[in-house]
């Protein structure tokens, strides 16, 4: 145990803890999709509601849920201490305050995007996984839940935004967890580019076009 938090405590082991947590993220945001995009079958929304059923009464989905939540805790939490690791050891300013020249406008703003994604996962659990557990005898259905939540456009236009910063944190987190783990070599840097774009541009463009299709519908 002690050997697990020396690592831990070590910048290398918090950069490592992010890069695991947040691979295994991605993998969760290629499932969530999956099952999101039964909304847009054309059936009034029978496929969703087989789906969102079927899931709160599996002993397996309430156990990786709760492992979900342990690795979105585990990736914030290593994200905030990080951040502010990195704050505190900056005394000494660059010679010439071009931070543009330093690093990517994706990797500074990885905290900023980062902490407004949490914010968005609050709200829309709470619209969503909390309804599902909790209240789900006051609605027909979890497809009238969503068809309800995205014919706010104050809510669409959140969720676009949140997918969109999403987006721009996946776009340096994801080259950055391979870069953490060691994994980003020559033999393999093109391929894990390849995967990049599809993480951070094709999958959030697909949990994008929901809100859009309920609000034009």
């Amino acid at each position: 145990m002690g050997f697990f938090l020396n690592i831990y405590r070590s910048s290398i082991g918090k950069k490592i803890i992010m890069g695991l947590t947040g691979l295994f993220l991605c993998i969760y945001l290629v499932v969530h999709l999956g099952g999101n995009l039964l909304l847009l079958k054309q059936d009034g929304g029978a496929a969703f509601d087989q789906y969102a059923e079927l899931l709160p009464g599996l002993l397996i989905i309430r156990i990786i849920e709760i492992f979900l939540f342990a690795v979105f805790l585990g990736h914030i939490l290593s994200g905030t201490i990080l951040w502010v690791v990195n704050k505190q050891s900056r005394t000494v300013r660059y010679e010439v305050n071009k931070p543009q020249e330093n690093s990517s406008l994706f990797s500074r703003t990885m905290f900023l995007s980062g902490s407004i994604v949490f914010i968005f996962l609050v709200v829309h659990m709470k619209t969503f996984w909390v309804t599902s557990r909790f209240h789900h005898d006051e609605y027909p259905s979890m497809y009238a839940v969503a068809r309800l939540a995205f014919a706010d456009p104050l809510y669409s236009l959140f969720y676009v935004a949140a997918i969109i910063l999403l987006s721009f944190h996946l776009r340096h987190g994801f080259q950055s967890a391979f870069q953490s783990l060691g994994l980003r070599t020559k033999k393999y840097a093109r391929l894990i580019d390849v995967l990049g774009v599809i993480f951070w541009l094709v999958i959030p463009a697909g949990f994008a076009v929901i809100p859009i299709y309920f609000l034009l519908k």
